[in-house]
């Protein structure tokens, strides 16, 4: 029977450990049988990004183990918006558009986890199924009466705001409550022991275990992961460009597995075993390459982490791609932009045509690059910064390739 000192000695080794309220009562429980566990995504964007990974990866390593995965849509508490760590109020969705997220969500989870019926099936649920049906006078009297005021106001995510003397509204500060609540009804319905996340909701999830000991007077768990940062500093998810969305709709293929290519050189190590499910003892031989060769550990990074979120397919297409564009060869399936014919026909400033291209962020950064000599059309180094580009610089595919620098990309087809 597989025990949680195999579950968090496997996270501790892929450096996923960083909370956990009660191990030798959660050892317990797993020697009982399956566990169910879960994380909470509120579906306030289109996809899912880079940022989210490290506690997916949480809920695949349950399932790895032989624990129940659920995977928690916040469809209800979406409409609230989680204030913590935030300077402003979150903006508020519609019915259609946390509906049309979820979708999304559940498209990319599904290439993470094995969804189904089984005992250690992932499910997906919604947390609308019970919140939005709640009387608040009732939930007041059986639920908000366990919650001190003095102590919300004393945890981080609510005490940050207050001592910035930026407004905190009452829709926000009952978050926490709806949370906790979260983790009674998962008891309830699907006997959730385990709610895990990352370390800044820590305090929201022993708000959990706390209702449910009042509650129920039942005993509930928690584990969290660390937030990832790269070495530099940087906080995971982003990139020059915006969020890494794990959807292929919002970014490209290429793009998605050029991010993991130019991870940093003491990250690789440390993203192989949070990101990937190699073998330890192989990543332990990729993360001691040294010079150049440790770009070699991170093409196995960028294939591994965008076969899993992908398909292997387009990490066979991404990486065929990046060797046409820097072994030399063709372009492959280089990210691409359309734009108008006549445009293109009449021509235009290179400066402009970069920043519609999303390779710069102004035509003003543009013809600074071009100046600084960052810049090429079709492989060729443009340094007149008040250069235009016209049709006549496409191919017989109609495709004009613009590079800023040697690692971004963008084929410009006319249409």
């Amino acid at each position: 029977m597989t025990t949680t000192q195999d579950f968090i000695r496997l996270l501790q080794e892929r450096g996923q450990l960083h909370q956990c309220s009660d191990e030798a009562g959660l050892a317990a429980r797993f020697a009982e049988g399956v566990v169910t566990g879960y994380i909470g995504y509120d579906p306030n964007a289109p996809s899912p990004h880079v940022g989210h990974m490290a506690n997916m990866m949480m809920l695949r390593r349950l399932q790895q183990v032989g624990g129940r995965p659920l995977v928690i849509m916040g469809g209800g508490t979406v409409k609230i918006g989680d204030p913590s760590f935030r300077d402003d109020q979150r903006k508020l969705f519609d019915n259609e558009q946390i509906n049309t997220n979820i979708a999304t969500f559940k498209r990319v989870f599904s290439n993470l986890m094995t969804f189904g019926e089984g005992a250690t099936d992932a499910v997906m649920i919604n947390n609308a199924d019970w919140l939005d049906g709640l009387s608040y006078i009732p939930f007041l009297r059986d639920v908000g009466r366990h919650f001190s005021v003095n102590r919300m106001l004393s945890f981080d995510s609510v005490k940050t705001r207050m001592d910035r003397e930026q407004s905190l509204s009452f829709l926000e500060f009952n978050y926490m409550i709806l949370q906790a609540y979260d983790f009674v009804e998962l008891y309830k319905r699907y006997g959730c022991i385990l709610q895990m996340g990352g370390s800044d909701q820590w305090g929201n999830i022993v708000n959990g275990i706390e209702l449910g000991h009042k509650m129920l007077a039942k005993q509930l768990y928690a584990l969290t992961c660390p937030l990832i940062t790269t070495s530099s500093g940087a906080k995971m998810g982003k990139s020059a460009n915006g969020a890494v969305w794990l959807n292929a709709e919002q970014l490209p293929d290429f793009d998605f597995w050029q991010y993991w290519r130019n991870t940093e050189d003491a990250d690789v190590g440390r993203f192989l075993r949070i990101f990937t499910d190699m073998p330890l003892a192989e990543i332990a031989k990729l993360e001691a390459l040294q010079g150049a060769e440790i770009n070699d550990a991170k093409k196995i990074l960028a294939n591994e982490v965008t076969a899993m979120v992908r398909g292997r397919e387009a990490a066979e297409r991404a990486a065929a791609a990046a060797k046409g564009q820097f072994e030399g060869g063709a372009a492959g399936d280089l990210p691409s932009f359309d734009f108008a014919r006549d445009k293109l026909a009449a021509g235009l400033p290179l400066a402009t045509l970069l920043a519609a291209a999303g390779l710069t962020a102004s035509s003003s950064e543009a013809r600074r690059q071009i100046a600084g000599g960052g810049v090429r059309v079709n492989d060729a180094v443009v340094a007149d910064d008040k250069a235009t580009i016209s049709l006549d610089a496409a191919n017989a595919d109609g495709a004009i390739k613009l590079s800023l620098g040697k690692k971004r990309h963008v084929l410009v087809k006319a249409v």
